[in-house]
């Protein structure tokens, strides 16, 4: 029997531990429960990797480990689903997913706790999957005619030529994601993809496997076909070759330096490719910005899931009229950030995901240190909250030779930048290879919006850290330069699972000299023809 936890209500059994002297609490999962999750992966090798929570360090399963030849099998099983799938209706797919989205409301304390304990991130920030996710579905559910329709487009000659554009599904599509948001990422992208009449086969990162596991649970109890949605387990160096190589498609979110080896596998092959890689995000805190407004911003942008998210913020540029007022501001508030590792509600910041997460943050911050940075607050590590815990950071006064000025850190770690005009923040903000998202803080909107445009990043939030893109479904999100290509979201990140077929049906003339006429005449005959149809404004 599993005591179920008081928060939430999932298969989760409290451990042992001492309250009294120890703050935080153990946690296990009931054998029978992993044991189903871990059955959903296709592995026949024999061999397992074992998964620890970062809350504890305690194990929670072992999953097994997939060959090349599960690869292949696994993408033998997703095209023959894809078949049958792709000749269901368009109405169909989506009543599927405004199933799943009751589903995952209904079960989101199960999967907040089985991402905490994965993820070790807070209560608050594990609840932000179940809700993207359900926002996913629903959103592509209910715009999906609108996406994948047959659209008549203009033809050359007014009456006579009848063109349509269809939207025929790529086949099978591989989806490679990331730990930090394991119930999400392994889920929104390929949302889409099934509803554009896809199969999927996914490799979740080996950290978060049951979160990503519990997610195709999800699926099939919402009625998706069994075999549309494959997953395989191993080391991405070994299955993300596999899986490029067999896929019709890759979406990848990771590392800019991963992301080049799957852009270079999938030209070889000449297929398509969504990328989300790295970012060095800034904030701008204008002259004229509200400072609790930017200062409530900013913990959130800098802090949220432990700075383990593309999207953060890790450089903050201040307007110098207003820099000593935002800084005392800034830094009052993360010192009141309550940090803690368990699954209840109420903590404002969990532990980072491993040890190498651990050692880059201390060697970031580290370094600065050393070359003359100075720790606004923070700055160490919290073993006694968590293993892997480290400090919200704010640093000041880092310079172009310290490691984190220009490289990601992915942790808890922001520094800040004075700036005396904002052509010079805005040439700053731009100052490296990444272009992710970006965040304004200002009174005047019209004039933020303009900056914005100046601002090379896929997204960028007014005076909001990063939740109003990214859960603003209508609009694509995704990177400029090494921030990645491709787009999520809208539109895009759907038409992207689809080929683009052109139909066009021609009556009562033809492209070729009438019968009779010579090649001269007919040449003649058609530039007349052009010339009247821009006198027409024909386009």
């Amino acid at each position: 029997m599993s005591a179920q936890n008081p928060a939430a209500g999932g298969p989760v059994v409290d451990g042992p531990h001492d309250p009294e002297h120890d703050p935080r609490a153990s946690y296990a999962l009931e054998p029978d429960y992993t044991a189903a999750l871990t059955a959903r992966v296709l592995a026949t090798s024999g061999t397992s990797a074992e998964v620890r929570s970062p809350l504890d360090d305690a194990p929670l399963a072992h999953i097994p480990q997939s060959t090349d030849a599960d690869v292949a099998e696994a993408f033998a099983r997703a095209r023959r689903a894809q078949v049958a799938w792709s000749r269901t209706s368009l109405d169909h797919r989506a009543s599927l997913l405004l199933r799943l989205h009751d589903l995952i409301l209904d079960r989101q304390d199960e999967i907040i706790d089985l991402i905490q304990l994965e993820s070790g991130k807070a209560r608050k920030h594990a609840f932000d999957e179940p809700l993207h996710v359900a926002l996913t579905a629903r959103y592509y559910a209910r715009t999906a005619h609108q996406h994948l329709d047959t659209r008549r487009k203009i033809g050359v000659v007014p009456g006579l030529t009848r063109v349509e554009v269809n939207r025929i599904p790529k086949g099978v599509v591989g989806i490679i994601s990331p730990w930090n948001y394991p119930f999400t990422m392994a889920l929104v992208d390929g949302l889409p993809a099934l509803l554009a009449g896809n199969a999927v086969v996914a490799k979740p990162d080996h950290q978060t496997m049951l979160s990503a596991l519990l997610a195709v649970e999800l699926l099939e109890q919402a009625g998706f076909p069994k075999d549309l949605w494959q997953v395989v387990a191993g080391p991405g160096s070994h299955i993300g070759p596999e899986i490029v190589g067999r896929a019709d498609y890759i979406c990848f979110t990771g590392s800019t330096a991963t992301g080049r080896l799957i852009a270079q596998g999938c030209a070889d092959r000449l297929i398509g490719c969504s990328l989300e890689l790295g970012g060095k995000n800034p904030l701008l805190v204008l002259r004229d910005a509200d400072l609790e407004k930017a200062a409530e911003g900013a913990v959130r942008a800098s802090f949220s899931n432990s700075g383990q998210l593309c999207v953060s913020m890790e450089r903050i540029f201040v307007a110098d009229q207003v820099y000593d007022r935002f800084v005392e501001r800034f830094v009052a508030r993360t010192e009141a950030l309550t940090l803690g590792a368990t699954l209840q509600w109420g903590n404002d910041m969990g532990p980072l995901i491993s040890q190498q997460q651990l050692e880059t943050v201390t060697a970031h911050v580290d370094d600065a240190v050393a070359k003359g940075a100075r720790v606004l607050t923070g700055g160490r590590a919290r073993p006694d909250l968590a293993p892997y815990f480290y400090e919200p950071t704010i640093l000041e006064g880092v310079s172009p030779d310290m490691t984190c000025f220009g490289h990601e850190t992915f942790g808890p770690v922001v520094s800040l930048y004075r700036f005396h005009d904002e052509a010079d923040a805005i040439a700053r903000a731009n100052d490296g290879q990444y272009g992710l998202n970006a965040s304004i803080y200002s009174r005047d909107g019209e004039r933020a919006r303009a900056i914005a445009k100046l601002v090379k990043c896929g997204t960028v939030n007014i005076n909001e850290a990063f939740a109003a893109t990214f859960a603003s479904l209508d609009a694509p999100m995704g990177g400029m330069r090494e921030s990645g290509m491709g787009r999520r979201q809208g539109g895009e990140g759907i038409l992207r699972y689809t080929e683009t077929q052109s139909v066009a049906t021609q009556r009562l003339i033809r492209f070729a000299p009438q019968l009779g006429m010579s090649d001269e005449a007919y040449a003649k005959m058609m530039t007349a023809n052009l010339r009247l149809m821009k006198k027409l404004g024909r386009p």
